[in-house]
């Protein structure tokens, strides 16, 4: 399970634990929300660490040595 699904999961957890007692609903009820807000967040975290820069020939104001050019 990726980790958005884990989150999701908590927040079920905590939903199905208030319905249970609900003398703390309101408290495991905000806690899922935080829960659902972190999974939310989640894929955002994953794209950023995952995303790839193009090569460095290709970055704007960096040259090739004209030897590799040559060759």
């Amino acid at each position: 399970m990726d980790t958005a699904g884990r989150l999701r999961a908590m927040a079920v957890l905590c939903r199905q634990t208030a319905a249970r007692h609900p003398d703390r609903s309101w408290k495991l009820l905000a806690e899922a929300e935080y829960w659902e807000h972190l999974a939310n967040d989640a894929p955002l975290d994953h794209v950023e660490r995952c995303s790839v820069r193009s090569p460095p020939d290709r970055e704007p104001g960096i040259k090739k040595p004209a030897a590799a050019l040559a060759g």
